[in-house]
């Protein structure tokens, strides 16, 4: 019987995958691997893996169900599997329902844990989803649920980080503006957050906007959006 790694790959730029994960890929037989996750990670594996491909985009993709099949199969064929996801496998990516199959079908798993990109790409930014004057806690949400509770996160006052809202945020702004959230705190879209390809708007909630923007993207909402670096054209527009 084989045995699978679970690994977070990080938020984007290979160089912030972990060693641990790193040194995983590089015993594994079989890489699975998601769409999101930059291929300069697999850079870490061996020559002679077979690296394939069940990423989802936009709802197409790989069934979650063939990819826990695939990872089962494989592992019980004898085979090393690494299960590359991109951020970390247990926020927003479903790394908890794999874990519960394997375990259900007798596989060995490790779980090595990533940075999600809702700490890595505000990090990368100056942005401190935490601050002791601005900020006492964070929220993480996806911004595609319809069930989402505006009132009960803004009454929280913490910052918000909002995974896959791209194409919800303007229903994320008026939703919200009517829980009673100031139009004027500082929000950002950031874009391909840690790689070469990145880009952000740095304004206001009230201004927020998906115009340019195709994804994947970030959107963080809070006071402690106005301490990000940016370019003085942006600091700008942000005014």
């Amino acid at each position: 019987m084989g045995k699978v790694y679970l690994i977070g790959a990080g938020p984007g730029d290979p160089q912030l995958m972990t060693l641990k994960a790193a040194r995983a890929l590089g015993v594994a037989d079989v890489v699975l691997v998601d769409a999101l996750v930059n291929w300069g990670c697999l850079a870490h594996a061996r020559s002679d893996a077979r690296i394939v491909e069940v990423g989802k985009r936009a709802g197409a993709g790989t069934s979650q169900a063939f990819i826990e099949k695939l990872c089962i199969q494989h592992a019980k064929a004898g085979q090393t599997v690494a299960r590359l996801k991109g951020g970390d496998p247990f926020v927003f990516g479903r790394g908890g329902e794999e874990l519960r199959a394997l375990l259900d079908a007798g596989i060995e798993v490790e779980v090595i844990p990533g940075i999600t990109a809702g700490i890595g790409v505000p990090a990368a930014l100056g942005i401190p989803l935490t601050h002791r004057d601005l900020a006492h806690g964070v929220s993480f949400v996806t911004g595609h649920g319809a069930d989402i509770n505006w009132q009960a996160l803004v009454r929280s006052r913490t910052t918000l980080v909002i995974y896959m809202g791209l194409r919800n945020l303007k229903n994320i702004v008026s939703g919200l503006a009517a829980a009673g959230m100031d139009p004027r705190t500082p929000a950002c879209v950031i874009e391909n957050g840690t790689l070469g390809t990145q880009r952000q708007v740095m304004t206001r909630l009230g201004a927020l906007s998906s115009a340019g923007f195709r994804g994947p993207a970030l959107i963080v909402v809070g006071a402690v959006v106005g301490l990000a670096r940016m370019p003085v054209q942006e600091k700008a527009k942000a005014a």
